[in-house]
């Protein structure tokens, strides 16, 4: 059993705290269940921690970050090189926790993890991505110069749907940059981030430099209004994310927040169909839909509305089963309050007169009779004002908008609260072109259907996506996580003639 659980007789085990390096047993009294979504099963108990543990936490991140920030760069980034050998040796490890308690497939288990990797190797060259610059003799005898040093204390706060992915996209960084990290995991699925906790003590992380702490708003809060913390990075819901970043802002801090999405893609009739056909259905329906890049809206443009047919039939072809079993190409939502929801949403849709093309409420699933399951879902005939459009639905339901024109998908997009990514199916690169040249979303992608870009880059959403300046991992993030001290230096030799007294603001 892993270190991080604790056996209970008769009881299901308990995920721990990591403070100071070491993994202790919480004193809470308000413990929350891990449950597995397609069977039920508790896994282990999560403890919602206390204010002194969450007290402590900080506490040691803030003594550890007294020595860590003055480590060699590259001792640092030799921790980041062991830790993706250790994720890279342990992945089926991980893989297999995190569909026991989030529901995913092994295989898209594994590209959780395998995209966080990408974090961590990138993090390996932090040598070259924290350079200053200089300017030599910007007057006489004097250069200037600027130096990126480390923050303090910084806080990550991550959702249910990529527990692996998240948490590396934070962590490694922040840490790479010279920080320390108190991160706060979703209570849903807990042991997956303590896994990686695990390894990266293995890999060399001292005692402080990493803390993990569980809990729900109290928790949140006091990472959000703490003193010595000095910044937050949130991936979430928009409710949450707007009060994380409206609460860190108030008490000074740095914030980062992406939140909700209505990913739009738009289908023009030139589009290769089979490509297209795959792009979509993969995209709207992969993970449950529980991806905050998953393609929610097809807007098919003229000719391609003839297309609905040919979705319905390739969205039936998938297989909905336990993450576990082979050939599964979905497996559950994360809880029965997810699963209401989504299927609370359906109905709606049905009342204010969409067009159900498939309806994928109460799948049977064969050794899964408890399950959350939701099967592949398609509304057509949906107009911007009905609330299966303006609502984040979360699950497996992919809603399709007919429009004449490349304009009128254009504008549809646009005239859409969220900012997340959008994408563009077609043959022509004029229109193509024209697409990202025109449309106002974050991120987009041209015969691509989830445009998260690679570590080196950052990840941009706009708009109601997101809530400030910088993005999470490549050259932003080290922005959000160093400040720049710039200096300006003039040397004297004890020859040197001295110039006399200079009361003007020029150098000379």
């Amino acid at each position: 059993m892993s270190a991080v659980l604790k056996p209970q007789s008769a009881t299901p085990p308990t995920v721990k705290l990591l403070i100071n390096g070491q993994f202790v047993e919480s004193k809470t009294q308000n413990w929350k269940d891990v449950v597995n979504p397609a069977t039920q099963e508790v896994l282990a108990r999560v403890p919602f921690a206390t204010q002194d543990e969450l007290n402590a936490a900080v506490a040691s991140a803030a003594e550890a970050f007294k020595t860590w920030r003055n480590t060699p760069i590259g001792a640092r980034a030799r921790v980041f090189l062991k830790l993706q050998e250790l994720i890279r040796r342990d992945m089926k490890k991980l893989a297999a926790c995190l569909t026991a308690e989030q529901g995913k497939t092994l295989p898209d288990a594994e590209g959780d993890v395998f995209r966080g990797l990408e974090v961590v190797e990138h993090a390996c060259s932090i040598g070259t991505l924290s350079l200053g610059e200089i300017a030599e003799n910007v007057a006489g005898g004097v250069d200037t110069y600027f130096i990126r040093q480390p923050i303090g204390v910084c806080a990550g706060i991550t959702p249910f749907n990529f527990p692996a992915m998240i948490p590396l996209w934070m962590f490694p960084m922040a840490i790479a940059c010279g920080n320390t990290f108190v991160l706060k995991p979703s209570e849903q699925d807990p042991m997956t981030p303590m896994l990686l906790a695990e390894l990266a003590i293995e890999a060399g992380v001292p005692p402080g430099v990493l803390n993990i702490v569980h809990g729900g708003k109290e928790a949140v809060d006091l990472l959000c209004t703490h003193p010595d913390i000095k910044a937050v990075s949130f991936v979430g819901s928009t409710h949450v994310g707007e009060h994380v970043y409206k609460l860190s802002s108030e008490h000074g801090k740095r914030a980062q927040c992406m939140m909700g999405a209505k990913n739009h893609a738009v289908v023009m009739p030139d589009a290769n169909k089979e490509h297209s056909l795959n792009a979509l259905v993969g995209a709207g329906f992969g993970a449950a839909g529980q991806r905050c890049m998953a393609t929610s809206v097809a807007v098919l443009v003229g000719e391609a509305n003839k297309w609905i047919p040919d979705i319905v039939a390739k969205a039936k072809t998938l297989k909905v089963s336990g993450g576990t079993v082979a050939g599964a190409d979905l497996g559950p939502v994360v809880s029965k309050n997810a699963r209401a929801r989504i299927e609370g949403l359906i109905q709606k849709g049905i009342d204010e007169g969409c067009k159900l093309e498939l309806d994928g409420r109460n799948p049977k699933i064969d050794g899964y009779p408890d399950g959350n399951f939701v099967a592949p879902t398609i509304f057509s005939g949906v107009k911007p004002h009905h609330t299966v459009y303006k609502e984040e639905i979360f699950g497996p339901v992919l809603i399709i908008v007919s429009v004449d024109t490349l304009d009128e998908a254009i504008a549809i997009t646009n005239a859409n609260p969220f900012g997340n990514g959008t994408g563009i199916f077609t043959q022509s690169g004029a229109v193509a072109r024209k697409f990202e040249n025109e449309i106002d979303v974050g991120q987009v992608g041209i015969n691509v259907p989830i445009p998260v870009p690679v570590p080196y880059f950052s990840f941009t959403g706009s708009r109601g996506s997101k809530l400030g300046d910088l993005g999470p991992y490549g050259k932003q993030v080290i922005q959000f996580y160093t400040q720049v001290k710039t200096v300006t230096a003039r040397w004297f030799d004890d020859a040197a003639v001295s110039t006399g007294v200079n009361t003007t603001i020029s150098l000379k």
